[in-house]
């Protein structure tokens, strides 16, 4: 049966040029990277969390070979109309690869192993066999949704604006476990990391000095049905204390900064909050360590050959 401490498989897709940015977002959210598009933890997490993560399976029944995992599976008991799909992880060899008739062959012989209901239709529960390495794996299976894509379609874009994708994985970079976080988003432009961050249930609010943007991302917040707030504020008037900060430090030609402007913000940002997040576009390493900030991990996220550095502060 279960194992008495529950442990998940997750899958992951990203571009070549994302892989720096998804292996520090597994990094925070499970502890490590695995340098491979798969991962095995006791963490248990919404796949639909992550723009990374395309599937979690939970974990009931392991064997060494697909013999005894037909054996082991026999008699379990699907409580809902269930079917079994057989999933292969882009990280396979050749060897480990399994083709299109031997996937069916494995998905009727482990379904007519278990008691409940077929339906290969519609399916109140799936079930999902998996070969990882040198083992075999059973378990239930829950597909992620894109729901950052969904985000894209708002009111107001900027062309400066992080992609709903990239968000998406610094606010899980930002917060891990969001249970009594206070976190705040104090350059929040168009509001593209507080609708990310709603979404997934964080407690945000949202500031920004510059008033052509805050009421489009008050417009952008609300089209999604979220609620937050939005203050016209610099960032180096917030007094309020936060568990987190994620600061995407202005860039374009209407908002360049001096480095002791830079600075300014940063050292405010070290007064308000335990740990920050920064998005920058140049390197400003020093600043941050002048600020009082440790640089704890970091990543890159490259679009074409325009990148963000990624940086964790505490």
């Amino acid at each position: 049966m279960v194992n008495q401490k529950q442990k998940f498989i997750y899958t992951f897709s990203c571009h070549e040029d994302e892989i720096s940015l998804c292996q520090l977002e597994m990094r925070s959210l499970f502890g490590f990277h695995t340098g491979t598009n798969i991962l095995e933890s006791s963490v248990q997490i919404n796949p639909s969390r992550s723009p990374f993560i395309k599937e979690r399976i939970d974990i009931i029944y392991k064997a060494d070979c697909l013999d005894d995992l037909v054996q082991k599976v026999s008699g379990y008991q699907a409580e809902k109309t269930f079917k079994v799909i057989v999933i292969e992880h882009s990280q396979a060899t050749d060897l480990q690869k399994i083709g299109f008739e031997q996937r069916r062959k494995i998905e009727r012989e482990i379904g007519l192993q278990l008691s409940g209901q077929v339906d290969l239709q519609n399916p109140d529960q799936l079930f999902a066999v998996i070969k990882v390495k040198d083992h075999w794996v059973f378990g239930y299976y829950t597909k992620s949704e894109s729901i950052w894509l969904f985000h894209q379609k708002k009111p107001n874009n900027y062309s400066t604006a992080l992609s709903t994708r990239v968000a998406r994985a610094v606010v899980n970079i930002a917060v891990p476990t969001i249970a009594d976080k206070k976190v705040i988003d104090p350059c929040c432009g168009a509001g593209t990391v507080m609708i990310e961050a709603l979404s997934i249930g964080i407690d945000i609010v949202g500031s920004d000095l510059n008033p052509l943007v805050t009421r489009p991302a008050r417009e952008n917040i609300a089209h999604f049905g979220y609620k937050a707030k939005v203050l016209l504020r610099d960032i180096r008037d917030v007094t309020e204390s936060y568990d987190v900060a994620i600061i995407d430090m202005p860039y374009n030609l209407c908002s360049v900064l001096e480095p002791e402007t830079q600075l300014e913000m940063l050292k405010s940002a070290r007064g308000f909050a335990g740990k920050v997040v920064i998005i920058t576009t140049e390197t400003i390493d020093p600043l941050i360590e002048r600020a009082g900030f440790t640089i704890a991990d970091r990543c890159v996220a490259k679009k074409g050959s325009f990148s963000r550095q990624i940086l964790v502060c505490c």
